[in-house]
């Protein structure tokens, strides 16, 4: 798996270039997708195509599925890398400084290889299946938190009237009984403060597989827990995550008011 963890190291490395060489750029061409909070900007758009490129000169038989291109390659390809080439686009065109790139490798239908690399602070968070998560090489390690009481959470929730509708009693809830709650904008960078102890819990309901596929597997590695709202392990597929340092996981989950735990 060595070779596969340089290669995204590689390609979220290259796109992190383009974000920081298009920061200042007046012009990031910015355009909307699904509603007016969905955005995109050219900078999206350029690195993704950059990752693809480091990714298929290395294995062109590889899949790949990216949140602007969607899934491309051999079709019963073992190998699929998943890509978000700007996880935190509107923090990104609005100068916020939390955005990210997120690179994950499944084989087989398994999470092998996850990399997230923190565009503005360059720090970089890797894993791979059973060896442990790192942050710039040194191990990491979800807190020690042991109740909600005590935790700092985070979450993200689009901002249309759906989303707001669906996820506003849930961040009351937190709210109610957590230290702290926190929205930064970036679930790929949100799932890292989980794996590094800088936050005991995150959850959101309408998630991509390209905004957590690398950052589910860092949690884990980094002996966190990642499920779905009845406490299941989370497969990316599916929507909704809650992700902690496992400790304060079933309180999360009934505090949210979900039905497992």
């Amino acid at each position: 798996m060595n070779q596969y963890l340089a290669t995204a190291i590689k390609a979220a490395q290259a796109a992190a270039a383009i974000h920081r060489f298009y920061a200042a750029d007046p012009d990031k061409q910015v355009g909307t997708k699904a509603n007016y909070a969905d955005i995109v900007t050219k900078v999206d758009k350029l690195s993704e195509t950059r990752i693809r490129e480091v990714i298929a000169a290395a294995y062109p038989d590889h899949a790949v599925l990216g949140e602007e291109q969607g899934q491309r390659g051999a079709g019963g390809a073992t190998h699929r890398w998943i890509v978000d080439p700007l996880d935190g686009t509107i923090n990104y065109a609005s100068g916020f400084p939390f955005y990210s790139v997120s690179i994950a490798l499944e084989v087989e239908g398994r999470l092998e290889v996850g990399v997230v690399l923190d565009s503005v602070s360059g720090r970089l968070f890797t894993a791979v299946r059973g060896e442990g998560a790192q942050a710039d090489g040194a191990p990491l390690s979800v807190s020690g938190v042991q109740r909600v009481a005590s935790a700092v959470l985070s979450t993200g929730f689009n901002a249309d009237e759906a989303g707001i509708t669906a996820s506003l009693p849930l961040f009351e809830k937190a709210l109610r009984h957590a230290r702290g709650v926190r929205r930064a904008g970036s679930a790929a960078l949100d799932l890292c403060m989980v794996a590094c102890g800088q936050a005991d819990g995150f959850w959101e309901l309408t998630l991509n597989p390209w905004d957590v596929a690398a950052g589910v597997l860092i949690v884990r590695e980094a002996g966190g827990r990642v499920t779905d709202e009845r406490g299941r392990d989370f497969e990316i597929e599916k929507p909704l995550l809650v992700a902690s340092n496992g400790l304060v996981h079933d309180e999360m989950l009934r505090v949210l008011g979900f039905g497992g735990g």
